[in-house]
């Protein structure tokens, strides 16, 4: 029904984002909300995807056709669902997902909450040689992030990016894994701090 919202974002939580336009505010479940905090009471344009079942109808958010096509086609597949293919498109590396997906990587694609054995082997029967016509840029590296400032341990953002994991569905024990570690860095914002979160999962 929708292809994408333009307007003011004015709200961010580690869930979702609200984006306000013609004077109602759309709640919009998004794969990194931290993303928009460096938006917030500006305009921006997020497409989005419009889930409907008999007891709820939520909207999810991207922040490029390419993303949200990419989704579409992460929850076309049995066994993944809205939340899940959130969770999947959180990870900045999506070359990483395309690449494990035409390598057959059953193992990679097994570090993303809420997909076993059998739901990595359907994403790989159903999606292998279908994603070539999606642009899919290169994962960001640690130079491309911000992480100059120095702060303290307990600082707000990485309490934060933590909340932000378990929004996605990753379990208190694979959250506890990473932060330690998380703990450690010197990251300017909650979505560096995500980011890198997200990169350490992966690496588990």
């Amino acid at each position: 029904m929708y292809e994408y919202i333009k307007g003011v974002v004015t709200f961010v939580t580690p869930a979702y984002v609200v984006v306000e336009t013609g004077g109602l505010g759309y709640l919009l479940y998004v794969a990194n909300p931290f993303r928009f905090s460096n938006k917030l009471n500006e305009e921006v344009t997020i497409y989005v995807h419009q889930a409907v079942r008999e007891d709820a109808i939520t909207l999810y958010g991207f922040k490029d056709y390419n993303e949200k096509q990419l989704y579409l086609k992460l929850i076309s597949v049995s066994g993944i669902g809205p939340k899940s293919g959130l969770a999947i498109l959180a990870n900045d590396d999506h070359s990483g997902l395309v690449h494990a997906i035409e390598s057959e990587d059953a193992t990679y694609l097994m570090k993303f909450p809420g997909v076993g054995k059998k739901t990595a082997s359907q994403i790989i029967l159903d999606l292998k040689g279908k994603l070539d016509d999606l642009d899919i840029p290169a994962v960001l590296t640690e130079g491309n992030i911000q992480q100059e400032l120095a702060l303290p341990s307990n600082h707000e953002p990485a309490n934060e990016a933590l909340e932000a994991l378990a929004a996605l569905g990753y379990s208190a024990r694979e959250i506890k894994k990473v932060e330690p570690e998380i703990r450690k860095l010197t990251k300017e914002t909650t979505d560096a701090y995500l980011r890198e979160a997200l990169r350490l999962l992966m690496k588990k």
